[in-house]
């Protein structure tokens, strides 16, 4: 996997900050109020990023909308991509207010992509992004790791997202190309607060 720049390491402060604008920005969608266009946040939470932004209600998934590394500010594509979740994922209805206190944010800050060969790639490590033309698949990191796929079936399962045939990988005008992901959600900052609180 050819080696690319690496956006700088959140720590949970900035961590945290995430989640609260994508939970703003979420109930902001669901109540149909404009979020503000420019979200305060500087240093890392002003790079170029890409992320994806998951709900999960009562552990099973409620939605997830993402987007490819660009120049946009990080901070920026969580806030979008959190009122798109909320509305515009095709695979649910849209969420409601009723729903908002039984659901969990789930963020994945995703490295620059790379292109990668089928033999290095590492399931629970590496997310996937499969082209071909006008077609694409991603799946995340954390996909893998859920279903106990081998590199090969995460591969193929990345080619039928692109709506490909399962062996496309293998032609040459596909395009193969991975990356990490920093993931991380609410729950997962309040275990690490209450750890971090006891006696050293």
């Amino acid at each position: 996997m050819k080696k690319s720049r690496r956006m700088s390491s959140l720590g949970n402060r900035e961590k945290q900050f995430l989640l609260d604008v994508a939970r703003r920005a979420l109930t902001c969608a669901v109540q149909r109020r404009e979020f503000p266009a420019d979200v305060r946040g500087e240093g890392v939470l002003r790079e170029p990023g890409g992320a994806f932004v998951t709900l999960r209600k009562r552990t099973s998934l409620r939605g997830c909308i993402g987007q490819l590394p660009s120049a946009e500010p990080l901070i920026d594509v969580i806030a979008h991509c959190a009122v798109a979740v909320a509305r515009e994922d095709p695979r649910f209805h849209p969420v409601r207010l009723d729903e908002l206190c039984d659901i969990e944010i789930e963020l994945s800050v995703l490295s620059p992509l790379a292109a990668i060969t089928p033999q290095l790639i590492i399931p629970g490590k590496h997310g996937l992004l499969v082209t071909r033309g006008h077609q694409r698949g991603v799946l995340l990191p954390q996909v893998a790791a859920e279903y106990s796929w081998s590199a090969l079936r995460f591969l193929e399962e990345t080619c039928v997202k692109a709506g490909l045939e399962r062996d496309a990988w293998k032609d040459r005008v596909t395009k193969i190309e991975a990356f990490t992901a920093d993931v991380f959600s609410e729950s997962s900052l309040r275990i690490d607060k209450i750890a971090g609180s006891g006696p050293p």
